[in-house]
């Protein structure tokens, strides 16, 4: 009997992927959970498994190709057997749903009762219940952005396939009242007439990098502050435990450093490790410290997060951090350890400038900014010395972040970094 292989629900937020590799071919005999393609979807790679034993009768993608949840992508001959117990459950499940339907009548008549009895107080609450149970052809994702965007996504015209309504609907509808992304269009010139170009399409990672993030500057009203740290002292403990880390297996960097610092912060002041819901009119507080490390790679911007940073010594933070590095680099990053975080540090400090403002990723609230450290004259003592400055740069969400708690927040992380040897006390 065949079978369809499909491409399933993969995680929250993800409905496309790019194929990036093919690993069977049109013959394969295969087992059941075997690796049959890898997927590139949202920052990360990982492998789409076979649901039955069987021999690969068809191969309906090619490496490169964009998939969708639930297309199909192969088809396998498997024995009658191993069908059989699918076939079961399938009845199983028709007849658990005919007994919903019919539950789900009775309840209907016993409603009509009671409505007659009580048209008028009935009436407005059933006509609630029936405008809410409206369908409406959009993706339980599709259907969370549009409440965290307060967007009434009954109101919104859908420009996908069978007017199915999608993530750029809603934003756009967000933006603009009404108008979908298929009816406006940055127009841009030929380039070709003043001289040779060349195009390539977007990869999966920069069109989410760019989708979410302007997003976030379209939602988060942006604030930066800028501050510098003396690190001189810093640099001096990192040297000095820098063996004893590499022994551990990772390495003490400034980025680990800071996560321990950040840590400590995050505690100290608990807006900066919060949400907003606007929907709800509440801030919610996270008691749990999760920190995302910007890191780029040959792919893209990839975030992965290092969990309970509180809990975790520097000798820990720095072989996890050198770990989650090497799985960036590598495309190994699963979508587990992409999400979740609180705040994010991106450190550009090993490219260089002199300070920039980073995006927040929202639902987060904050992000600290590292630039390249130099050596400056420093006022120490009523004598100036030559030290080592990092400049430093904090994005923050208005909304629930003031100027002065920001300038504080910052200063603190300052301060200890100024002065390493406190944070152990």
């Amino acid at each position: 009997m065949k079978k369809e292989i499909k491409i399933p629900d993969i995680a929250e937020n993800v409905e496309k992927g790019l194929i990036a590799g093919v690993l069977v071919s049109e013959g394969d005999k295969v087992s059941k959970d075997q690796p049959l393609v890898e997927i590139e979807t949202d920052k990360a790679t990982t492998d789409i498994p076979s649901d039955y034993d069987g021999v690969i009768k068809e191969v309906k993608v090619s490496q490169g190709d964009e998939v969708s949840v639930n297309q199909v992508i192969m088809i396998i001959e498997v024995k009658e057997a191993d069908s059989g117990s699918e076939d079961e459950e399938t009845n199983k499940e028709s007849s658990a749903q005919k007994k919903q339907e019919e539950d789900k009548t009775d309840e209907q008549d016993q409603d009509k009762k009671t409505h007659e009895k009580d048209k008028p107080a009935i009436h407005e609450q059933k006509s609630s219940e029936e405008v809410q149970q409206e369908e409406v052809p959009a993706s339980p994702s599709v259907r969370r952005l549009a409440r965290e965007l307060s967007v009434d996504i009954t109101q919104v015209q859908g420009s996908g396939p069978g007017g199915r309504i999608t993530k750029e609907d809603i934003e756009s509808y967000s933006e603009k009242g009404s108008i979908s992304p298929k009816q406006v269009k940055t127009e841009l010139p030929d380039f070709s007439k003043w001289g040779p170009v060349s195009k390539e399409k977007m990869n999966n990672i920069r069109r989410v990098t760019a989708q979410s993030l302007s997003q976030a500057w379209q939602t988060v009203p942006h604030v930066t502050q800028f501050d510098e740290a003396d690190i001189t002292k810093l640099e001096q403990f990192r040297k000095k435990h820098l063996e004893k880390i590499e022994k551990k297996g990772g390495k003490l960097t400034v980025t680990s450093l800071l996560l321990k610092i950040v840590g400590f912060a995050l505690q100290k002041f608990p807006q900066f490790n919060a949400s907003i819901d606007m929907n709800n009119q509440e801030i919610i507080y996270k008691h749990y410290y999760n920190i995302g490390v910007a890191a780029d790679t040959e792919q893209g911007l990839l975030v992965p997060v290092v969990r309970d940073v509180n809990k975790k010594s520097l000798a820990e933070l720095s072989v996890e951090l050198s770990e989650l590095a090497k799985k960036a680099r590598n495309k190994e990053l699963s979508l587990d350890e992409m999400q979740g975080g609180n705040f994010t540090i991106s450190n550009l400090g090993g490219i260089g400038g002199t300070g920039f403002t980073p995006i927040v990723y929202a639902p987060q609230v904050a992000i600290l900014g590292v630039s390249r450290s130099k050596y400056q004259p420093v006022l120490v003592d009523e004598e100036f010395e030559k030290r080592m400055v990092i400049p430093l740069s904090l994005s923050y969400d208005h909304r629930l972040i003031d100027g002065a708690d920001a300038a504080r927040f910052l200063r603190w992380i300052c301060d200890v970094i100024e002065d390493p040897y406190a944070m152990l006390f």
